[in-house]
């Protein structure tokens, strides 16, 4: 799920959080472009990105119980709370994010089974904490309530705006609270939301699948509330895994076999049809705390895994298998190397950066997309819980530094280049001692909640039309978007300062101003405020309202590639000892050879014949230095390769890339790129 160490330098090589959610449940030329005119040869096969799916999607209105206490602006909020005593002699006080008073009372109360529920009448939009006070006009217990604005129709099927939620982990067969999770992530305008899965727990044994499990019970759930399931796994169940490592860390390593991979992803893909519309085949692979694997480990699972999903599912997105992080410069040359454009519908990647280092942080991410879209699936803060789990509570100051971040994390990651960004996290998550989740354990908001429902308002079909710099001060952010608030196509300026005391701040007279609003979505008046702050401020524009800023463009990624699939998969395997994570390269040792070991496996019905041929740099000899495969359907062979560093090589220099090149006719062309070193 998320990542460990989510704070181990800028590059965020982020959360230990899959222990924790597991207690849960118990240097050369990049390749040319592959020509237009490539023709598919794979169920699925698409030489240009795949169009998400729409999906059948109301208004979302909440429940007569309003689940998490989220009302709509207009309705009467009325919240429960365990407490005794007679209801007349009931005291009660609401407080805003700031701790201003927003209403108090005594009485309108009622008693009833479940407890006391207390009607503490009409709010504006906002986050509020309910007080219910004692004899001497202090707090005996208190819970949170939200008030958002009304959706003035569904949420538009290209909404930017997706939310992490891990349903099926965090309300481990519990379809009731999964519905809630579901309806409170519609109620904030999600368009996409990101579940978990243990493919341990789904396939017990080869081919034995379990049966209606929390994984059914999420997606069923969240589909019918409309909203996109994208699903993720990162482990192997223990009778596929490599047998020369023990327990949990064998578990964390991709399969050595992959056609139990394709196996299992054909059959999810099958399953899920309709319900899980997007497939992420394995979470932060690139870091240790789930495998710890080089780019060409991970390009050979990520061939496989699409191969297995698109025979299950033509028409499902197969989402490339998530970096923690947003990729080094050798993962985007690995990929490109690799020929890869062909097996991902959609680049992924993680960040917990802050916003304003964003552009340049997912510089690797927008090369190596090669031209897919780029998802941002986990993107969050972790701050310090100041109470003990399970609750888990931020402080208050900690709350609002939470709920300001939101908004400037969206608007600067669409500026960055990517097109769909899931906040991490919906729930109550707490990995170590840091809180990353936007509702508190028993669902109830934190004002981060409302901040996410404020973007899913006025963000909803958002498209990044650049970034404006008013004159005078480099501290001020300010992005401007086309988008559908409430319904109406406008613009919209999202804008704050990075200096800690302000910055003053105007637009040209020749902007036409609508409305301006607070981060969590309240209405601040007409005019734009003289002072900016950390927190954003949404400026709406009329439609085209924008058009006489100068704006700097939004960051792209490279140029389309363009080409298909094949059915062989190349996999090199070495023992996991040689590998060099910092090179992305696997070590053959002092003595400058070795004989390593490819697999080739033939994932089609028909046979395959075929040539390899294998290059490199001239500091490396390979013998044979070329061979040829046959391979029957569903069959994976293994051959040796003798490599060697040449005499006049420095054997103490930096990795060196070897590329196989298979051309199997018909059947296409299938690559596999790796680096070697000699130490």
């Amino acid at each position: 799920m998320m990542s460990r160490n989510r704070f181990a330098g800028s590059s965020r090589f982020a959360p230990l959080c899959l222990v924790a959610i597991w207690a849960l449940i118990a240097a050369g030329q990049a390749s040319d472009v592959v020509g237009s005119a490539a023709v598919p040869r794979f169920p699925g096969d698409a030489t240009r990105p795949l169009a998400e799916s729409p999906v059948a999607r109301d208004v979302p209105r909440p429940a007569p119980d309003h689940p998490g206490n989220v009302f709509m602006a207009g309705e009467q909020v009325s919240v429960l709370l365990s407490a005794s005593g007679p209801s007349a002699e009931v005291r009660w006080q609401v407080l805003d994010e700031r701790g201003a008073v927003a209403a108090e009372g005594a009485g309108n109360s009622e008693r009833t089974d479940a407890g006391l529920r207390l009607n503490v009448g009409t709010l504006g939009i906002g986050w509020y904490r309910v007080n219910l006070l004692d004899l001497e006009g202090k707090p005996a217990q208190w819970t949170t309530a939200a008030v958002l604005a009304p959706a003035a129709g569904p949420v538009p099927q290209d909404s930017l705006v997706c939310v992490d939620s891990a349903t099926a982990w965090f309300a481990n067969d519990d379809p009731s609270r999964q519905e809630r999770f579901a309806q409170l992530a519609a109620l904030a305008g999600a368009n996409w939301i990101r579940d978990r899965m243990r493919w341990a727990g789904m396939e017990t044994a080869r081919d034995g699948y379990a049966a209606n499990t929390t994984y059914d019970s999420a997606a069923t759930v969240q589909a019918r509330h409309g909203l996109k399931v994208l699903q993720v796994f990162h482990d192997t169940p223990a009778w596929a895994t490599d047998k020369s490592l023990d327990g949990e860390k064998a578990s964390r390593r991709f399969p050595r076999d992959l056609r139990v991979l394709y196996d299992f992803c054909k059959t999810m893909s099958q399953r899920y049809k309709g319900r899980v519309l997007a497939w992420e085949p394995w979470n932060e692979a690139n870091i240790p705390m789930f495998g710890g694997h080089t780019i060409d480990e991970m390009c050979s699972h990520q061939r496989a895994a699409y191969l297995g999903f698109k025979v299950g599912d033509p028409n499902v997105m197969v989402c490339w298998n998530v970096y923690a992080g947003s990729g080094t410069p050798l993962h985007s040359r690995g990929v490109i190397e690799n020929e890869m454009w062909p097996y991902f519908d959609t680049y992924n990647i993680h960040s917990y950066d802050q916003p304003e280092q964003y552009a340049d942080r997912f510089a690797p991410a927008r090369e190596a997309a090669c031209g897919r879209p780029i998802w941002i699936t986990e993107c969050g803060i972790g701050l310090p819980a100041k109470t003990d789990a399970p609750w888990s509570e931020f402080s208050p100051q900690d709350e609002w530094k939470q709920a300001t971040f939101i908004a400037r994390s969206y608007a600067s990651s669409l500026f960055a280049g990517t097109s769909r960004h899931f906040f991490f996290i919906l729930g109550n998550y707490r990995e170590r001692d840091i809180q990353f989740g936007v509702l508190r354990q028993d669902q109830t908001p934190r004002p981060g909640y409302v901040a996410l429902a404020a973007v899913g308002r006025f963000l909803a079909g958002a498209v990044c039309l650049g970034k404006y710099a008013p004159p005078g001060d480099s501290s001020i952010q300010a992005y401007v978007f086309r988008a559908r608030p409430d319904g109406m196509e406008r613009g919209v300026l999202v804008a704050w300062t990075q200096a800690d005391t302000g910055s003053r701040w105007s637009l040209p007279g020749s902007i036409p101003v609508e409305s301006v609003h607070d981060c969590l979505g309240r209405l601040l008046g007409e005019r734009v405020p003289e002072t900016l702050g950390r927190a954003a401020v949404f400026v709406v524009l009329p439609k085209g309202g924008a058009g006489t800023l100068p704006l700097e463009p939004p960051l792209t990624g490279s140029p389309l590639r363009e080409g298909s699939t094949c059915p062989v998969v190349l996999q090199l395997q070495m023992p996991h000892t040689a590998t060099d994570l910092d090179q992305q390269a696997h070590r053959i040792g002092p003595a400058g050879q070795a004989d390593i070991r490819i697999f080739a496996y033939n994932f089609s019905e028909k046979p395959v014949r075929g040539t390899v041929q294998a290059k490199t740099s001239a500091s490396w000899k390979l013998t044979p230095p070329q061979w040829e495969l046959t391979l029957e359907p569903m069959e994976q062979k293994s051959f040796e390769i003798h490599v060697q560093v040449e005499k006049t090589a420095d054997r103490s220099g930096p990795a060196d890339w070897v590329k196989l090149e298979g051309d199997f006719g018909d059947a296409g062309r299938s690559v596999l790129a790796f680096r070697l070193i000699a130490r």
